[in-house]
């Protein structure tokens, strides 16, 4: 099962991925991409980590989630990855030109044949005015298109927008 839940900044998209893995009755495992580049970012992690249960197994993997998604693979198990847009921000700035169509290619080859259920947690970015500079265009672009794909993988998809749920794709599931 891959549940994608997109959303705004503060739309309530983590709260809402954190709830479906604690009510799936799973082990979970909680894969971070933010890394503590600054205050303000070292307290949103703060703030993410202190709502997690402590039973929660925490990874942080900036850059190759498609290598930490193999390793930490599990029948009975449930990965959360939160979230997406940070993972691409973190392969833009490193990229050298194929860096992150290459990161971006292994995910979603190794999505489909994962046993762990999995919730992907990404921004919506595609909603508001275009960027001005060539990085920040690029980064709308590819998160857009990194979604499309992941929707089309996904058995749910869902939008959050202040704090609702709204259900994009329904889920396979009888």
């Amino acid at each position: 099962m891959i549940d994608l839940i997109l959303g705004g900044a503060r739309s309530g998209k983590s709260r809402l991925a954190e709830q479906r893995a604690h009510a799936s009755g799973q082990q979970v495992v909680y894969i971070a991409t933010a890394q503590h580049l600054d205050g303000e970012m070292a307290e949103r992690i703060q703030h993410h980590q202190s709502r997690r249960p402590h039973q929660w197994t925490t990874v942080e993997e900036p850059v190759a989630l498609a290598q930490a998604l193999q390793t930490l693979d599990a029948p009975n198990r449930l990965i959360l990855v939160d979230c997406l847009t940070l993972w691409v921000s973190n392969l833009l700035c490193l990229d050298n030109g194929n860096h992150f169509a290459e990161h971006k290619a292994a995910l979603l080859t190794c999505l489909p044949g994962l046993q762990s259920d999995l919730i992907l947690v990404s921004n919506e970015t595609g909603m508001g005015i275009v960027p001005m500079g060539d990085l920040t265009r690029r980064f709308v672009d590819e998160s857009g298109w990194l979604h499309q794909d992941l929707a089309q993988l996904a058995d749910r998809v869902t939008l959050v927008v202040a704090g609702l749920p709204h259900q994009l794709k329904p889920a396979n599931i009888s």
